[in-house]
């Protein structure tokens, strides 16, 4: 890709067909590489009817950050950290960084990324639109509580220091990117002593177990359970619970007391790029949940294990998105409140008797929200399950869940979702007016869009 200024005739940007990280419903743009807040103003005030989006990483599961006939901004290019108070842990960076690089150049300094989300991969502008949460919601919440202040291009053309508590601030916050191009922000970081965790690991017997075991969640600072949705009768949803916290100095081996906030990770596979369409079906991952289970240990306490290994385990495989076949996946993200748990055993129950193989099905109990308008945290229960793509009969069972969702005052994630319809998404999210009411105030003319707003009438 090459970078074009708006002032180059004909406003040449490069025509590229993208999808999300599922792979699936690929629409074309004309994508920019932007450098400066100069050009990012220039590009947002002369985009047409099809209007504009920014876009990091991709790691949006569905459309989120597509904008089919329309002009994308790549921000990718704008990684600079522009300041790092080693006092106090607050950083203020540019909106293409991405956690991997704040992870690798503060944690030595003893600064760690607040919020983490499954994957590395992900840049702050990214984080912040749709306000990423991680296995320590239940305690800090989601990235958003923890930034401070943005800078943003509104849709009339203009910068605006944004700061938490203003209206603009948390209609951006879980905004999708809706409100504006974020260009910088200000975040505090989270102060450790090393880069190693502890870690408990409990094989739970099935759904109600795990359920039981989480109650105590807060006695830990990261929490998530794996969880096999093939099993079924006195096993159904039988899981793999692993939580933990920062190791201390003195926990370290002694080995490892002179360095103990050293980073390394690096991708040791690679998903080749032709891999077939059905080779994750219900026997094939069925098999593998059998042997995952097994290998997890009954009971074992305080197990030091890497950031890589327990917060992003699946970055060391390079496209893994790829092995779902050219078809692609979707991956279902719900959240019903706490006082709900039949509605994720019946999610489970569903996937369990329909023989739907999830490679990944991660349960994590949610704490508080926040202000953010579309923000998807609050109180509860999260279920996410990857499916592979293409099957119509898949798509009528989720809507047949959709609506048992829905009955509990349950939500889906924007920013994994490729299927939502407008009905479910203005039921799930009740204070949508609300947003508009702060989106419109700052863009009356519709300039941010994307495939996911259009999709569902955002």
């Amino acid at each position: 890709m090459t970078s074009a200024r708006a002032g180059d005739p004909a406003r040449a940007g490069v025509r590229r067909s993208l999808t999300g990280w599922g792979r699936t419903a690929a629409s074309v743009a004309d994508v920019f590489t932007v450098d400066d807040d100069e050009q990012v103003a220039m590009l947002v005030g002369s985009a047409g009817r099809r209007g504009v989006l920014a876009r990091g990483l991709g790691r949006s599961y569905g459309d989120a950050a597509q904008n089919a006939g329309g002009l994308v901004l790549d921000m990718t290019a704008r990684r600079a950290i522009l300041q790092v108070d080693e006092a106090t842990g607050v950083v203020e960076v540019e909106a293409g960084v991405s956690m991997d690089q704040l992870i690798r150049e503060l944690l030595p300094l003893g600064w760690f990324v607040p919020v983490s989300p499954g994957t590395r991969q992900v840049t702050v502008g990214g984080a912040i639109a749709a306000d990423v949460h991680g296995k320590n919601h239940h305690r800090d919440g989601s990235f958003g509580a923890h930034v401070q202040e943005l800078t943003l291009v509104t849709g009339d053309g203009r910068v605006r220091r944004v700061v938490a508590g203003e209206p603009l601030f948390w209609a951006t916050v879980g905004g999708m990117g809706l409100t504006g191009v974020i260009l910088r922000a200000r975040i505090r970081m989270k102060c450790v002593r090393t880069s190693t965790l502890l870690v408990d690991t409990r094989r739970c017997a099935n759904l109600d177990d795990v359920l039981a075991q989480m109650e105590d969640d807060d006695r830990y600072d990261y929490s998530v359970a794996w969880v096999d949705c093939l099993a079924r009768g006195a096993a159904l949803g039988r899981s793999v619970l692993t939580r933990g916290r920062f190791a201390t100095v003195d926990e370290l081996p002694a080995p490892r007391r002179d360095h103990p906030l050293t980073f390394t990770s690096r991708t040791r596979l690679a998903a080749p790029p032709g891999w077939p369409n059905g080779l994750l079906n219900r026997y094939s991952v069925g098999a593998f949940n059998e042997a995952w289970f097994r290998k997890a240990p009954r009971a074992r306490m305080g197990q030091p294990q890497s950031v890589g290994a327990f917060f992003h385990p699946l970055d060391g495989v390079a496209g893994w998105n790829r092995i779902y076949g050219s078809s692609g996946f979707l991956q279902y993200q719900v959240l019903v409140p706490l006082d709900s748990p039949d509605a994720i055993r019946q999610v489970v129950a569903s996937f369990s008797s329909n023989g739907l193989a999830s490679f990944l099905s991660v349960l994590k109990r949610m704490g508080s929200g926040n202000p953010g308008y579309l923000s998807f945290p609050r109180p509860g229960w999260t279920l996410t399950l990857d499916i592979p793509a293409g099957d119509p009969a898949t798509g009528m069972l989720l809507d047949r869940l959709d609506e048992k969702i829905l009955e509990v005052g349950g939500r889906s994630y924007f920013a994994k979702d490729s299927r939502m319809t407008a009905r479910s998404a203005h039921a799930m999210y009740p204070r949508l007016s609300e947003w508009r009411e702060v989106r419109d105030r700052f863009d009356p003319n519709g300039v941010f869009t994307s495939d996911l707003a259009r999709r569902v009438q955002l």
